[in-house]
């Protein structure tokens, strides 16, 4: 842990700094991934850029892993799109270097007591590209396989830690695209075309109509991406992006369901034609009393400051749920800011000491549960005893869900 604060003390702050002050966006991090990578390369780790066919995802194996325990760390370093540009108001700009800091440790700790254990460092680019498809693809294409544990950090504005369970921070998700396709024509004679905007507001107006009749959790949210280029010409494309949210995945198909029959009745009141393209997705993860309890510990132990002793909902340690369904983890959330996610203030604070301070605590709090979980074989076996009790559970309530969530049925006209 000693070793973790002198690393981000003497020169991973100062990287926090840099990110934030020059803020790239989802799939487009070169500056950043650069930067992470090289650093990692001097301190002995193998680094693999590009993988899972994404050019700014990569992987950094110690090169004196020696089989497990398996330790994981997930770094991100995406910026938000701003309507002024790129800016870090999730400061994930902090997350890379306060990753590097606890694995860089737990490598130097492990080469030095010549102890059993492995440390990989996963890039997954494009959190903010909600849904977030590309830790999913990753999960998908074996990058994460063979993890004991996987542990990342995020920025909050209060200390706290999530309930054992299943859950997810921002709802289960689908990123849809309505794209509707017309015919264009001189605005004088629009019945000469078929207009693609007017599609896309009937199917604004459809939604609107049936949210009386769906689930009071249930919620559906979407803006006009495309919709014409100038107003003397019929618009024959139009596009609108959605997020289609509900708690559980099993109400989300029947939501999901009525939104795509809107946009059909859309398409066909205007006589346009629709794609429908399911993008992306969010889904439940597991987060569990073993590992988030040892994490709020060691963050109250390091300092962490406007502790929250309540639980927060049940969440995965990543937002897809993709990986946190499959693989245990933890992310330390210690207060790093005053004000509240996706703002600029949080942008600012990532470079004040409100911000520092906190990610001196997740760094020192992530190398502390990484160095109990390596070294101590009956708290490994207890995390997995409890993870793969919630699994469980959730499959069972997966099922009982489906027996909940009835389908009215409607009868034929007479």
């Amino acid at each position: 842990m000693a070793r973790a604060k002198q690393l981000m003390d003497s020169e991973l702050l100062a990287m926090c700094d840099d990110i934030t002050r020059h803020p790239e966006i989802g799939f487009k991090e070169t500056r950043a991934v650069e930067q992470l990578t090289s650093y990692l390369k001097k301190h002995n780790f193998d680094v693999t850029i590009g993988v899972a066919s994404l050019p700014t995802a990569f992987v950094a194996r110690w090169k004196g892993n020696r089989g497990a325990p398996n330790l994981g760390v997930i770094l991100e370093y995406d910026a938000l799109r701003g309507t002024q540009g790129p800016f870090h108001g999730d400061q994930h700009s902090a997350q890379g270097p306060i990753g590097m800091a606890a694995a860089i440790a737990m490598a130097e700790y492990l080469e030095r007591s010549h102890a059993p254990g492995s440390v990989v460092v996963f890039g997954t680019p494009g959190e903010e590209m909600m849904p977030p498809v590309a830790k999913t693809d990753m999960h998908k294409a074996g990058v994460f396989a063979g993890m004991d544990v996987i542990i990342r950090s995020h920025a909050v504005s209060s200390t706290n830690r999530p309930a054992p369970g299943f859950g997810t921070c921002c709802l289960n998700i689908d990123g849809v695209k309505y794209i509707f396709s017309g015919a264009p024509a001189h605005q004088m004679t629009p019945w000469a075309g078929r207009n693609a905007l007017e599609a896309v507001i009937h199917l604004f107006n459809n939604i609107d109509t049936m949210r009386g009749t769906m689930r009071p959790e249930a919620r559906v949210q979407g803006v006009i991406t495309e919709g014409g280029s100038a107003p003397n010409v019929v618009p024959d494309r139009a596009v609108a992006d959605f997020y289609i949210r509900y708690p559980d995945a099993v109400y989300l198909a029947q939501e999901r369901e009525m939104v795509d029959n809107a946009a059909r009745a859309a398409a066909l009141a205007t006589g346009t034609k629709v794609k429908i393209d399911n993008y992306g997705q969010d889904r439940d993860g597991i987060s569990e009393a073993a590992l988030n309890e040892l994490g709020f510990a060691y963050m109250k132990r390091y300092s962490a400051t406007n502790v929250t002793e309540t639980y927060g909902k049940p969440q995965g340690f990543e937002e897809t749920g993709s990986v946190s369904s499959d693989i245990p983890g933890l992310e330390i959330v210690s207060q790093t800011s005053t004000a509240a996610n996706h703002t600029y203030e949080m942008e600012t604070d990532a470079l004040a000491e409100i911000g520092h301070h906190g990610f001196l605590v997740d760094a020192q709090a992530m190398t502390a549960v990484l160095f109990d979980f390596a070294t101590h074989a009956d708290y490994r076996a207890a995390v997995k005893h409890e993870f793969e009790g919630i699994k469980l559970l959730f499959g069972e309530y997966q099922d009982a869900l489906k027996k909940v969530y009835t389908v009215p049925k409607v009868p034929d006209p007479r």
